[in-house]
């Protein structure tokens, strides 16, 4: 039997997405869930590694594919120590770190777990691609202006690498030779400058940068000092209301902009001043990153969930056209950016990465 797929894996929260490519054609894709029930055996997420590969398993004789008919696999890349974006191969060392959960616990840290599971009873390679880890700053963009804090690289790097890729593809460009600004507009907000390739910056998705349906961003810190030490709140309170609690839920009750949309065409006018100042901080965290690249902008693409509003997009278009033209990859699909990037490698456009051989020496 010939080695055709690429199988991909994707674990969530809740559910792990699972898909097979034949080249760039999803052939076959599933969501499997995990009750609540299931998932409340396990203390850790890493503790679920047996009962997630064998649904997987399970899935592949669902559908009639063997084991033996994959091509490689890969998982969504996890919470590991700080590196450059790329291909990654599943080593002995990146799994120990992903067990070790030294970046932090997290679903998406079962992924290349799951991935080499598979590739090794086939002895066939595993990969990750962009994981959350991504690191590609430029050190003046680390300092913060407080010694004891470091700025630090979180951002939604599978999707922002994936639609650069797409851009210079779909325009006869390499990606070494533009510089793009990418932001990613979902639940949290990534706004980075991508110069020759590399993400030399960005806000930090989860406490920076422009509120979001469910966070904060960037807030005046001494009225946020003052509010921690006001006894009024607890610190897990405070975290909350930072993320998952803060933006568009905070404000106007609801994460949902197709809800807050509604509410504007219906006369609402302070859903309008909230929508309308999110996307002004967008548009202001676009200008400050076309300063990193020094006014030379190829491009500015708007990707995520929230490229999909109309509304948003025009506001944010209308301030920020003057530096470069406005493209638009409205939401996100992990399963085709992690085959694209597993393709690149088997196809020769790129080389693949040892973890640790790329681990940032200073963290």
């Amino acid at each position: 039997m010939s080695r055709e797929y690429i199988l991909v894996i994707n674990p969530g929260s809740t559910s792990t997405k699972v898909a097979l490519y034949k080249g760039k054609e999803k052939v076959f894709n599933e969501k499997i869930d995990h009750p609540s029930d299931e998932l409340s055996k396990y203390e850790h997420i890493i503790d679920q590694y047996d009962y997630r590969l064998n649904l997987i398993v399970e899935w592949l004789n669902k559908i009639g594919v063997s084991t033996d008919s994959l091509r490689a696999a890969v998982g969504r890349g996890g919470m590991l120590r700080p590196i450059p974006a790329g291909t990654y191969l599943v080593t002995d060392v990146m799994v120990k770190d992903l067990k070790d959960c030294v970046g932090g616990e997290h679903a998406s840290n079962l992924g290349g777990m799951l991935a080499k599971g598979i590739a090794d009873s086939q002895g066939i390679k595993s990969f990750i691609v962009d994981p959350v880890a991504v690191d590609e700053m430029n050190d003046i963009a680390r300092i913060s202006g407080m010694p004891e804090i470091k700025r630090k690289s979180q951002l939604h790097a599978l999707n922002i690498k994936a639609v650069s890729h797409r851009y210079a593809h779909e325009n006869n460009k390499n990606l070494q030779d533009i510089n793009l600004i990418v932001a990613h507009l979902g639940g949290g907000i990534s706004v980075a400058p991508i110069e020759k390739g590399r993400i030399v910056d960005v806000n930090n998705a989860n406490e920076m940068g422009p509120f979001s349906p469910e966070r904060t961003g960037g807030l005046p810190v001494g009225d946020l000092v003052k509010m921690c030490y006001s006894g009024k709140y607890t610190y897990n309170e405070i975290k909350a209301k930072i993320k998952g609690k803060g933006g568009l839920v905070a404000y106007l009750g609801t994460n949902d902009a197709r809800e807050v949309q509604e509410r504007i065409n219906n006369g609402d006018e302070r859903a309008k001043l909230i929508f309308m100042a999110m996307a002004y901080q967008i548009a202001k965290e676009i200008g400050a990153m076309a300063t990193v690249l020094r006014g030379t902008v190829d491009a500015i693409i708007l990707t995520g969930g929230l490229a999909y509003s109309e509304m948003l997009v025009d506001k944010i278009r209308s301030m920020t056209n003057f530096i470069a033209p406005i493209v638009i990859y409205p939401g996100e699909d992990e399963l085709d950016a992690l085959n694209e990037g597993v393709l690149r490698v088997l196809e020769g456009e790129e080389k693949e990465k040892i973890y640790e051989n790329e681990v940032r020496s200073d963290d």
